[in-house]
Order: C-alpha cells, then sequence, then structure tokens
C-alpha cells in the first residue's frame, strides 16, 4: 500500500485504538516500564491486555509465559504449533499465516505489537513502520534475535546478513523483555533457567563428535532444481553446530544464502539437515520431495551423505533464531547419535 494510502487507513482506524493507560495497573512500582529495543525507547505503561505477536517465534514465547488470555491475535507462521502449547494457542485467534495487512492488526485494538521481523514491523515494514503505530498510540517490541548484529540487505538478500554470530543469550534476552513487559518475570526467569539446563544436557550428549564432521543445512528453494537456501555460519544452525563440534561447509555471513547444487556436491557434506514446515510456498517446502530429489538427481544422489543416508529432519522454525533452536539443538545431537557420529569415526560404508 502506498505511503499516503496507508497513513488515510492508519487515521481512519485511530479510533479503534484504545490509548494505553498511563496509570500503573498496579502498586508496585512495576510501570511505567521503558526499554530501549532495536534503538527505539518504547514505553509501556500497564500490562498489555491485547497485544498482536507477528511471527511464530514471538507467539511461541508469549504462548510459553503463559500469556494466552492476554493476546488478541497471531500472525506468521512457518509450522505447527508445539504440542505444549497447542491448547493456548488455539484460544488465539490468528489473523494469518502470512503477513496481516495493517488494518486487520489495527481493528484487533493492539495495546502492544510484538514482532519477530524487523521485514514485518521496521522502517520498510511489509506491515507498518514503527512510527506508524507509535503515531496511534500503539508500541511496538522486536525481537534481539533479528536486530542485534543483523543488517538487512535489500532485494538481493531480504533474509539479511549477521555481523556478529547469534547464540541463545539473544533469545534470553527477549523472553525476559517479554516477561518485564506483562509484569511476570518470575515465569521469564524459570523458562530460561529451564532453556540453559536443556541445553546443557544436549551438548553432553554429544561429547565425542569428529572434529572435521561436515554438514549442509537446506531449509528450502525456489525450484528444487535451482540453488538451495542454505544456512550460513552466523545464524541458528552456526550455533547449533558450533555447540556439538560440527562445521558448516557454506562459508558465509547471509542468514541464508542461495547456493548451487554442484557447488554443495563439490563439498560433500557428511550430514544434511533437512527442514521441514507446513507451508507449501515451494516445491522444497515438503519435505518428501527434498529426500526424492537428493536421491535422484545425478548431481546430490553422488553425495556421500546422500548414499549413506545421513539426513537429519528438522522443523525449519528450529532453524530460525528461536525458542524452538533448543529444540534444533537436541534433535540434531540425538540425530548424530543415531547415525553413529557421536563418539565414533564416519562410516565407510552405510550399515
Amino acid at each position: 500500500m502506498p505511503p499516503a494510502l496507508l497513513r488515510s487507513a492508519a487515521c481512519s482506524l485511530l479510533l479503534l485504538v484504545p490509548a494505553l493507560q498511563v496509570q500503573a495497573a498496579d502498586n508496585d512500582g512495576h510501570y511505567p516500564l521503558t526499554l530501549d529495543n532495536c534503538g527505539t525507547q518504547i514505553r509501556i505503561d500497564a500490562p498489555p491486555q491485547r497485544a498482536v505477536s507477528i511471527g511464530q517465534n514471538t507467539t511461541e514465547i508469549l504462548l510459553s509465559l503463559g500469556l494466552a488470555d492476554r493476546m488478541a491475535a497471531s500472525a506468521v507462521w512457518i509450522g505447527e504449533v508445539p504440542d505444549a502449547l497447542r491448547a493456548d494457542n488455539d484460544r488465539v485467534p490468528r489473523l494469518s499465516s502470512t503477513v496481516p495487512g495493517f488494518e486487520s492488526v489495527l481493528g484487533k485494538r493492539p495495546d502492544l505489537v510484538a514482532a519477530q521481523f524487523e521485514n514485518d514491523v521496521g522502517p520498510q515494514g511489509r506491515i507498518a513502520s514503527r512510527e506508524q503505530f507509535a503515531s496511534l498510540g500503539v508500541p511496538t517490541y522486536l525481537s534481539p534475535t533479528d536486530c542485534v548484529g543483523r543488517v538487512y540487505g535489500g532485494d538481493t538478500n531480504q533474509d539479511g546478513a549477521r555481523t556478529r554470530a547469534f547464540d541463545m543469550t539473544l533469545v534470553h534476552r527477549e523472553i525476559r523483555e517479554l516477561a518485564e513487559i506483562f509484569n511476570v518475570p518470575e515465569r521469564g526467569a524459570a523458562l530460561v533457567e529451564s532453556l540453559q539446563a536443556r541445553e546443557a544436557d544436549a551438548v553432553a550428549a554429544s561429547a565425542g563428535t569428529p572434529p572435521d564432521l561436515s554438514m549442509v543445512w537446506w531449509f528450502s528453494s525456489a525450484e528444487l532444481s535451482g540453488d538451495a537456501w542454505v544456512a550460513g555460519e552466523l545464524g541458528a544452525p552456526g550455533y547449533i553446530m558450533k555447540r556439538l563440534g560440527a562445521h558448516n561447509i557454506i562459508k558465509s555471513n547471509e542468514e541464508w544464502p542461495a547456493v548451487s547444487w554442484e557447488r554443495i556436491a563439490a563439498l560433500d557434506p557428511d550430514v544434511i539437515v533437512l527442514g521441514e514446515m507446513a507451508r507449501r510456498n515451494f516445491p522444497a517446502d515438503d519435505i518428501n520431495q527434498k529426500i526424492d530429489f537428493l536421491e535422484h538427481d545425478p548431481v546430490t544422489r553422488e553425495m556421500s551423505a546422500v548414499k549413506h543416508r545421513r539426513f537429519i529432519v528438522l522443523d525449519a522454525q528450529a532453524m530460525n533464531p528461536t525458542l524452538r533452536t533448543l529444540e534444533g539443538l537436541e534433535i540434531v545431537a540425538k540425530g548424530l547419535n543415531a547415525l553413529g557420529l557421536t563418539g565414533k569415526r564416519l562410516p565407510d560404508e552405510a550399515p
């Protein structure tokens, strides 16, 4: 929508958005709360009661904090919600599985918009800018995983690149900050503590991974035989590989660079991690089509990982810097163990 029309639509919906209550909702002095979030000062004057979450990770964090009753809607989904969160998620209306319109978000009368991606709520946001929401009295919160150590590169690099490696402390920060915004800090602390304990257990379980173990992580492709969107070094897959003692064959700071199968085959990774997702934007979103292509394409079928079926299937949500990255760490650790790659040399032949 052109900026002029967007402003007009925003003005017409102004009365739908409630003014934030200046007084604190309780007497413990928690509000007003001011946070420096992704370079923007945000002020929260009362605990949100009608939050709209844009992005699956943001939604799952809020649900994990037990805040379903304070969520007016969610949007932008890539896969299924974990079973443990399904009942609470069913209570939250879904605006859209993809990017919702500005008017539909405002129609929920939000008192907070929390977004996973700057591409959705940011300077060139597909929904609107933070300033547009602020002009209507709606504070916005962006995930630190998307703005700390990350830059977007325009039309040729829409997924962005990282200037520093992702690590789980950014997810922990998001959990704690959202818990502060909703005035449930003890829930945030407990969730972070449980994630840290699970991560330590997964790393311990993968002890003995061969130091030269190489991997490639295939998220998806516009065309099966075309360039593959595979993980760069500094995103969530890079963090998982580093924690498990493996290395990435793809040397790139881009989040998901497009790489030819000829190049991937020449580098011959030991293990291929395959993204599984509920969406179907491209044929390669289907895990069965991924595997069928790898096993029958004349280039990919010659890779040792394909010949020996060294595949690990992982929910694509765990491949992004999210709460589910930890789940990815656990699944990959178990997968390497099941393939006989922890504490052992790589087998010369498939069992």
